[in-house]
C-alpha cells in the first residue's frame, strides 16, 4: 500500500494540484485566511502545499525504509531519485544482512557437492548479493544465511571482499564452499567475533584461521554432530572461547568432558536439547544414548556463568527430534525459523 501510494497516488495529486493552479481555480480550503492574508493562488499553493516524497528529510526516509526487507530494498527504491538512493545506502539499514528467508531451489545427488542447484536460484541470490553490496558500502556487521542456502565459493569470497567489518557470521551448508574459499573468507574477516556454523568433518584448517586471524574471537555455535577429534581441535586453536552453543547435536560424552576440562575460559555452554552418545564393550562397540547428566559432568559445569540443558526426552519435543533425527536435525521438516532458535541469547536470531 506504501509503494502504491508513492508510486502512483502522490503523483497524480501533485499533477492535479499543478492543473488546478494553471486553471485559476481557488483552492477552497482555508480560503477566507487566504482572502485576509491577500495571497495570490500561486502563493496559497506555496504555502499549503505538503512535500514531495524526494524532498522529505534523509533521516525521516531511512526510518520508513527500516521497515523494508533486505529484497524490497535491492527492488529498485535506490533508482526513484537521488535522495531516496542516498536513503538507502545509509548504515543503519546494513548494520545487518539478514538473508535468512533465502533458501536455494536445489536437489541432492549422489556426487560431490552432493546439490544440484537451479540457475536461477543461483542467480538470484548473485544479484542480491550484489546490490546489497552496492548499497552497504562496507557498513554490514552481522552476515546471516539460510542453513538451506547453498553458498559458492564465489559467492562467499565475493561477499566477503565488501563486508571486511563483519562481527557476526551466520554460515549455510557446506555443500559449495570449499577450504580455499572459507579460508580466504577468514582471513579478510578481522573482526569476527562470533560464527554459527554446520558441523564439519575437517575442522583444523577452519579453526586454525579463526585462531591466526581474528583476535577478538569469542562466540561459536555448531549445528551437528559434536566429535572428540573437533573437541580437541577446538581446545588447541580457540582455548580463549567465551560461549558455545552445541544445542540440539549428538555429542560424544567424551568431547564433552574434553572441553570443560581444556576451554578454561569458557563461561557459558549450552546443550539444549541435545543428547549424549558412549560406545561402550569391545568390537564391535556397542553405541549408547545417555539421557542424563552425571555427576562429573555436573561438577564440571559448576564453574561456568551459564550451563544451559534440557533433556526431557519424554516431554520435550525439540529433544524428541534431535533424538529421531540421530543427532543431525532435518530443520526443513519442522516449523520455518525453529533453526534461528537459541537458549544463548546473543546466538539467537
Amino acid at each position: 500500500v506504501f509503494l502504491y501510494h508513492i508510486y502512483f497516488r502522490w503523483p497524480e495529486r501533485e499533477e492535479r494540484r499543478e492543473r488546478e493552479i494553471s486553471n485559476g481555480v481557488v483552492v477552497v480550503a482555508n480560503d477566507f485566511c487566504s482572502s485576509q492574508k491577500g495571497l495570490t493562488m500561486e502563493e496559497e499553493y506555496d504555502h499549503r502545499r505538503v512535500r514531495r516524497w524526494e524532498e522529505l528529510d534523509t533521516d525521516i526516509l531511512v526510518r520508513i525504509f527500516q521497515k523494508f526487507s533486505v529484497f524490497e530494498l535491492t527492488s529498485g527504491l535506490a533508482h526513484v531519485c537521488s535522495g531516496w538512493r542516498a536513503a538507502c545506502c545509509d548504515p543503519i539499514l546494513w548494520k545487518t544482512l539478514d538473508l535468512s528467508h533465502m533458501r536455494s531451489s536445489f536437489i541432492k545427488i549422489p556426487l560431490e557437492p552432493y546439490v544440484y542447484v537451479e540457475r536461477r536460484s543461483d542467480e538470484a541470490l548473485t544479484r542480491i548479493l550484489k546490490l546489497s553490496m552496492n548499497l552497504s558500502g562496507g557498513n554490514t556487521r552481522t552476515l546471516i544465511f539460510h542453513f538451506n542456502l547453498f553458498l559458492s565459493d564465489d559467492q562467499l569470497t565475493y561477499t566477503a571482499e565488501r563486508c571486511p567489518g563483519l562481527r557476526r557470521v551466520v554460515l549455510p551448508a557446506w555443500n559449495r564452499i570449499k577450504k580455499t574459499g572459507i579460508c580466504k573468507a577468514i582471513r579478510i574477516w578481522k573482526d569476527l567475533e562470533s560464527l554459527t556454523m554446520p558441523s564439519i568433518a575437517n575442522p583444523p584448517y577452519l579453526l586454525t584461521e579463526i585462531a591466526k586471524n581474528c583476535k577478538n574471537f569469542k562466540e561459536l555455535k555448531i549445528m551437528g554432530p559434536f566429535e572428540i577429534f573437533f573437541a580437541n581441535t577446538l581446545i588447541t586453536c580457540l582455548p580463549n572461547l567465551k560461549t558455545l552453543s552445541l544445542r540440539c547435536s549428538a555429542i560424544k560424552r567424551e568431547a564433552l568432558l574434553k572441553i570443560l576440562d581444556g576451554l578454561q575460559s569458557l563461561e557459558v555452554l549450552n546443550i539444549s536439547h541435545s543428547h549424549l552418545v558412549e560406545y561402550t564393550g569391545w568390537q564391535p562397540q556397542k553405541k549408547v544414548i545417555v539421557r542424563e547428566l552425571d555427576k562429573t559432568i555436573m561438577e564440571k559445569t559448576s564453574r561456568l556463568k551459564k550451563f544451559l540443558t534440557c533433556m526431557e526426552h519424554k516431554t520435550c519435543v525439540m529433544c524428541q527430534r534431535t533424538e529421531n533425527d540421530e543427532g543431525i536435525v532435518r530443520w526443513y521438516k519442522y516449523e520455518e525459523g525453529e533453526w534461528k532458535v537459541d537458549e544463548v541469547s546473543s546466538l539467537h536470531l
